[in-house]
């Protein structure tokens, strides 16, 4: 049903696909992440690691097994792609305390996939100062070429950022059936990127959240399936 999404398209769909933002060529991953062939570089964002434990301690019950599941994933990527670079976009950690209520074996896989490349931590908004134990070096924002790496979108015009923080989602219906899916939302100018976290949540690219930061009809969600990413132009999409 998701790839339905793509008709008249004369492309294949596959797990990725390509976003130009500032003349830069990004592949989308249907992971949730990009991949910056020139500058070999990998980048997700709002990991938040340890949310699960966060709201367990809050009496909150949810399978301790975020952390771990997020990891996996990242840990795929970085054997598929092998990056001289990873960026992650902020709120990497859920809280200030996600260090301390870690499992020794994830904090260990974790210090292993940062020992294996240039490894960049922006601060977040949840972890503004991300733990020294991992590695790695912490930055505000990153600029690389035409972009800009950072936590939170800025209101526009702001060419070339690349940002997560919003967690963004996107929602169509399709032969009469309404699909909502992580995305990458882009002008063109610009990318926001999906939360990568097993328990982080999303905010529709609709919401009024959005309103100063992409043009009301001009810009396209790469939304993301399980095999796919398609992207969808504005006009098709629909609030929640």
């Amino acid at each position: 049903m998701f790839d339905t999404l793509a008709q008249g398209s004369e492309e294949k769909l596959s797990a990725s696909r390509e976003l130009r933002v500032c003349g830069a060529a990004l592949t989308v991953l249907a992971e949730g992440a990009l991949w910056w062939e020139a500058e070999r570089m990998l980048v997700v964002a709002d990991l938040h690691l340890e949310k699960g434990s966060a709201y367990a301690a809050r009496g909150i019950a949810l399978p301790p097994y975020d952390t771990r599941t997020t990891l996996a994933r990242l840990d795929a990527l970085m054997r598929r792609f092998a990056p001289a670079r990873l960026v992650a976009l902020g709120d990497s950690f859920h809280d200030r305390d996600a260090e301390s209520r870690m499992d020794e074996a994830d904090a260990a896989a974790l210090g292993a996939l940062t020992a294996q490349t240039d490894w960049v931590w922006i601060t977040g908004n949840h972890d503004p100062v991300p733990p020294r134990r991992f590695g790695g070096t912490v930055m505000h924002e990153l600029r690389t070429g035409p972009l800009t790496f950072r936590h939170e979108p800025q209101p526009a015009p702001a060419s070339g950022e690349i940002a997560g923080h919003l967690h963004p989602c996107a929602a169509v219906r399709v032969r009469g059936r309404r699909l909502r899916r992580r995305c990458v939302a882009s002008d063109g100018t610009r990318a926001i990127m999906p939360a990568f976290g097993a328990y982080a949540g999303g905010l529709n690219v609709l919401d009024e959240a959005y309103e100063n930061l992409l043009p009301a009809s001009g810009f396209h969600a790469w939304m993301m399936g399980a095999r796919s990413v398609v992207p969808v132009a504005a006009h098709r999409l629909e609030g929640d």
